[in-house]
């Protein structure tokens, strides 16, 4: 009989508030953003896990995990089990507040933070798709000719302030990972990923940066 067959089943959602908020595993978030990102990323600190109400007006914003990059990024990671009719709306708030929770009174435009936000959907949220993993983000083109808006040399300087591998879109970027539309075929790293987010399980062959050692964590909490 398969090991794994007699294993309990642990859902990466319970997994990631027990193991990704702690700062001894950032590594295993690190190897996933990488991967999803594609480029080296280090965790500087993990923020506030949910946004706070500050009054009665104030909508309530449930997110899981809000980490700061090495480039002062702010990167959302989210995980939804259940359908949202205004689930895009509520990204867009989500996104938008947590810019404005980062700017302090009086400061300059220049100190707006790029954010990355990331979901992790075990819900179909479209219809008709024929992928499992959507990134959208900002950009502007030419109504006439359809040609993109590209910035002059000091425009992305300014944007880049000095952080040589901060993106030149100040606008927030969305990733939003549809798991059950996975059909668990392995055609690259990032599939491995939602491979262990859908089943809750990490095959020995599994390269993913980092993917490895958040199987170790799992066996961990299926024993304790």
């Amino acid at each position: 009989m398969n090991n794994s067959a007699t294993r309990t089943l642990v859902s990466f959602d319970w997994a990631a508030k027990k193991i990704l908020r702690d700062k001894a595993n950032f590594d295993i978030l690190e190897g996933f953003l990488s991967t999803l990102l594609k480029q080296d990323i280090k965790i500087v600190s993990l923020l506030e896990s949910e946004s706070n109400r500050d009054d009665e007006t104030d909508k309530f914003n449930r997110v899981d995990l809000v980490v700061e990059d090495q480039n002062k990024e702010l990167i959302v990671v989210e995980i939804q089990n259940s359908r949202e009719v205004h689930y895009l709306k509520r990204l867009l708030y989500g996104s938008a507040k947590l810019i404005v929770d980062h700017l302090k009174l009086g400061d300059d435009y220049d100190k707006v933070r790029k954010v990355i936000s990331i979901s992790i959907l075990y819900f179909l949220l479209g219809e008709g798709e024929t992928d499992y993993v959507y990134h959208g983000a900002t950009e502007f083109y030419g109504l006439n000719n359809r040609s993109r808006l590209v910035l002059k040399p000091e425009q992305k300087q300014a944007i880049f302030d000095g952080v040589s591998k901060l993106k030149s879109n100040v606008f927030p970027e969305y990733y939003l990972i549809e798991v059950e539309k996975f059909k668990n075929l392995i055609q690259n790293d990032l599939d491995e990923w939602i491979y262990f987010f859908k089943n809750s399980e990490i095959k020995k062959e599994f390269k993913a940066k980092n993917i490895q050692l958040a199987q170790e964590k799992l066996d961990l909490m299926r024993f304790f």
